[in-house]
């Protein structure tokens, strides 16, 4: 059993805490210890385990531990990634046992997190610290690059390139052979018809830039 503990005690934490759990229903793999949160004091219960500290306190820890950052915005992810200097610290990919994956040139990089009934078709590039909420698809030959996040019930098509810090809202869709600029930022329930540039805010159906980030 690997020792994991969750960045980040909210909701999104408890959630990847079930996913952990649901991980171990099929193969006991993983000791769950506790949650760190900055914004959390230490010793509080979370669904009856402890906040054990911030993340100060993980860069103490003397044995080998596996970190989830259960963060949503890729920037506050990016940030506290770059903060974790302890040689002791491993980033776990976690995917749910009922994500659906091909064998056929699916890869993905390290500190990921992907939730139940999400589909990844096949030629598909996932680069580091990428979650992918409940329910998300991704088609063929596309390429979702660090740190982005997908919040549920988010549908990619084929041949898109989501680049770094990406922030997609919950229901959003984005039409085949597009580019999302690094660190744009797509609004709920939008659908992408046309590629977006960099550090743009996205909304509605079409989607429209309605800020420069």
């Amino acid at each position: 059993m690997k020792n994991i503990v969750i960045i980040g005690a909210g909701g999104f934490g408890r959630e990847v805490k079930v996913l952990v759990d649901d991980i171990n229903k099929i193969r006991s793999t993983y000791n769950f210890l506790g949650f760190y949160d900055d914004g959390i004091e230490k010793g509080t219960l979370v669904n009856g385990y402890k906040v054990l500290g911030g993340i100060s306190d993980l860069n103490k820890l003397s044995s080998s531990t596996y970190v989830a950052i259960a963060i949503g915005a890729p920037e506050t992810k990016q940030k506290i990634i770059d903060q974790l200097k302890n040689v002791n610290v491993k980033f776990p990919t976690l995917i749910h046992p009922s994500v659906i994956c091909s064998d056929d040139f699916v890869s993905i990089g390290k500190g990921c997190i992907i939730c139940a009934g999400t589909v990844l078709t096949c030629n598909i590039e996932i680069q580091d610290f990428v979650i992918l909420n409940l329910m998300c698809t991704v088609g063929h030959d596309t390429i979702i690059k660090h740190y982005s996040s997908a919040m549920p019930s988010v549908n990619i098509s084929g041949e898109v390139i989501i680049h770094q810090g990406v922030y997609i809202g919950t229901g959003a869709k984005i039409i085949n052979q597009l580019e999302i600029g690094r660190n744009a930022v797509v609004g709920a329930g939008a659908v992408v018809s046309k590629s977006l540039p960099s550090n743009c805010t996205a909304v509605g159906i079409p989607a429209k830039i309605i800020k420069q980030n």
